[in-house]
């Protein structure tokens, strides 16, 4: 743990995953144009990474069907990187062929997570994600790794931290340009992910490493801080708090963009987007989506109105 107080990061980016990681998890149908208003108001809203849909079978995830439509149909802005999760060559392909221009690939930190979620160890997935790496290379798509269960397990509870580091240098060297830390379960607490944080560091620079937090246990914008303190400057978050995990009984949504955005405010952090908007369209989905708004700051700008 960096037990001096470095400045905190004076920009900080938000990867929006609530077009993905969030609707996938979603049981009434979403239509494209749907997807696409969402992820057109994100980008209005001053979102500059978007994560807008995955290439992976409909069996699988029935809500990602249709994310070539999406991307054929989404009206891209200059500067907004629009990215996809392709967990294999043929999820890779199908992207290319849909003109994504940055993929996501993603390894857990709990054998048994793996096995649940894709059937293989964690070694066997990340020799899947080689041809991945190299087709994308040789393409000039850049490439984003994820990590599951860093902070806990639903099947093995407690994750060692030199565990995840390893996964995480596995991605770096394949050339992942970025490696998201992803609190699947969101059990992790403050103390524990300064911990995470410092050790994965030594195998990947925190430059290059982000905070992927649920709120589970309600510590998802503490550990946001907690990873401010540390020096990362990249956190991936859901608009509106939408998604789970269809693997992790219990884990409720990612910690919601509005709530991170309002933090991050509050310090005196820039990140080019304009909270009224980016709760405007939190709402505008919950809404759609006939269920709470899981956004604190979004619930009370609303009640603020009324």
């Amino acid at each position: 743990m960096n037990t001096d107080t470095p400045p905190l990061p004076a920009h900080v980016r938000l990867v929006e995953v609530g077009p993905r990681d969030g609707l996938q998890n979603e049981k009434q149908p979403i239509s494209v144009e749907d997807k696409v208003r969402l992820i057109e108001a994100l980008a209005a809203a001053g979102v500059r990474h978007v994560e807008a849909g995955s290439f992976v079978s409909p069996k699988w995830v029935p809500q990602m069907a249709g994310s070539a439509e999406v991307f054929a149909r989404i009206e891209r802005r200059p500067g907004v990187v629009y990215s996809a999760l392709t967990p294999n060559l043929k999820g890779l392909e199908a992207a290319l062929e849909a003109g994504v221009q940055e993929v996501a690939v993603f390894a857990a930190a709990s054998e048994a997570f793996s096995q649940k979620n894709i059937n293989c160890s964690i070694t066997e997935s990340l020799a899947r994600f080689e041809p991945v790496m190299a087709a994308a290379q040789q393409q000039g798509v850049r490439v984003r790794g994820y990590i599951s269960c860093v902070l806990g397990c639903p099947y093995e509870g407690e994750i060692d931290p030199a565990r995840v580091a390893s996964v995480a240098r596995e991605l770096d060297a394949m050339g992942c340009y970025e490696v998201s830390l992803g609190d699947t379960i969101g059990t992790g607490t403050p103390g524990k992910t300064r911990t995470l944080i410092d050790r994965v560091a030594r195998e990947v620079p925190r430059e290059r490493l982000a905070g992927h937090y649920h709120d589970t246990y309600g510590q998802a914008l503490a550990n946001v801080y907690a990873s401010l303190l540390e020096g990362v400057a990249v956190f991936d978050a859901s608009v509106a708090g939408l998604g789970g995990c269809p693997y992790a009984k219990g884990a409720t949504g990612n910690v919601a963009s509005e709530d991170v955005l309002y933090l991050l405010q509050g310090l005196g952090i820039e990140t080019g987007i304009d909270l009224p908007a980016l709760a405007s369209a939190g709402q505008r989905i919950s809404d759609l989506l006939g269920r709470p708004n899981g956004s604190r700051v979004g619930r009370a700008l609303l009640a603020a109105k009324q």
